[in-house]
C-alpha cells in the first residue's frame, strides 16, 4: 500500500423503511395471534370435553340416563321403613324478602338451584331439571325423617356448562366436613353443616337432617354422600 493512500471498504447495508417495519410488525402480530388462537381452541376443546363427554356417552348408549336415575332413586330405603325421629321444634324466622321457590345453595360447590318436587313415579322429570327432593321423606320444616336431595352428577347433553355447574351435583365432592349448605324453604332460611363424607351404594345414616347424594361415575353403582345437621342460629 502506497503511503498516503486511503482505501474505503463499503458493505451492503440494509436500509429499513417504515413500510418494511410495519410489515415485520404485522407478521409478528399475526404469528402471535395464531398461537394464541390455537391455545384457546385447545383449552376450549378440553373444557367442552370434560363437561359434555359424559352427556354424549349418555346419548350414544341410549337409555343410560334413565338407568342412572333409577340408581339414584333406589339408593334410599322405603320411607315407611325409616324410623320417625323426634327433632327440636326450631324454625328460622319467616322472611318475606326471600324467594317463593324452594332453593338449595352450596357456596363451596357453587351450586345454586331450585329444589324440584316429584313422586317416585316421575322422579325423572325432576332430575331432568336438576335437584330432586326424594318424596315421602322429610322437609326442612318437617324433620321427623331426613331431607334427602339427589341429582345427576353429569346431567344431560342439552344442559349448558353454566347450567350444569349450578344445577347438577357435579361438584358435590368438593363439599367437605364443616362446610355449610343453605336451603330456602317457604321463605325461611335453613343452614346446615356437613358432618360426614361417604361413598357407597346406600345411605347409612338416616339420623341426619340433610342427605345429599349423586353418582360417582357413569359405570359404577357407587354414590357420593354428604350428611349434614341443621344449625339453630
Amino acid at each position: 500500500m502506497e503511503e498516503g493512500q486511503i482505501y474505503h471498504i463499503y458493505q451492503n447495508q440494509k436500509v429499513f423503511r417504515l413500510e418494511d417495519y410495519k410489515r415485520e410488525s404485522d407478521l409478528i402480530l399475526a404469528r402471535f395471534l395464531r398461537k394464541t388462537a390455537k391455545y384457546f381452541f385447545l383449552v376450549g376443546a378440553l373444557v367442552l370435553f370434560i363437561f359434555f363427554a359424559p352427556s354424549i356417552w349418555y346419548y350414544l348408549k341410549g337409555g343410560v340416563p334413565t338407568s342412572i336415575s333409577e340408581l339414584l332413586a333406589r339408593t334410599t330405603k322405603n320411607a315407611e321403613t325409616v324410623e320417625v325421629q323426634v327433632k327440636p321444634a326450631y324454625q328460622p324466622k319467616f322472611d318475606a324478602s326471600l324467594p317463593l321457590e324452594n332453593r338449595l345453595k352450596i357456596p363451596t360447590a357453587r351450586i345454586d338451584t331450585t329444589i324440584n318436587e316429584a313422586t317416585l313415579d316421575n322422579y325423572e322429570e325432576a332430575l331432568r331439571i336438576g335437584v330432586w327432593r326424594v318424596s315421602d321423606f322429610g322437609t326442612p320444616a318437617d324433620r321427623g325423617k331426613p331431607l334427602i336431595l339427589a341429582a345427576h352428577r353429569f346431567g344431560y347433553l342439552k344442559w349448558s356448562i353454566p347450567y350444569r355447574l349450578k344445577n347438577s351435583f357435579y361438584s358435590l365432592p368438593k363439599l367437605k366436613t364443616g362446610d355449610t349448605v343453605e336451603i330456602i324453604w317457604r321463605q325461611r332460611k335453613y343452614l346446615y353443616e356437613v358432618y360426614k363424607e361417604e361413598e357407597g351404594e346406600e345411605i347409612t345414616d338416616y339420623s341426619a337432617d340433610l342427605i345429599l347424594y349423586t353418582c360417582e361415575s357413569l359405570s359404577s353403582p357407587v354414590r357420593i354422600f354428604r350428611y349434614a345437621r341443621l344449625l339453630e342460629i
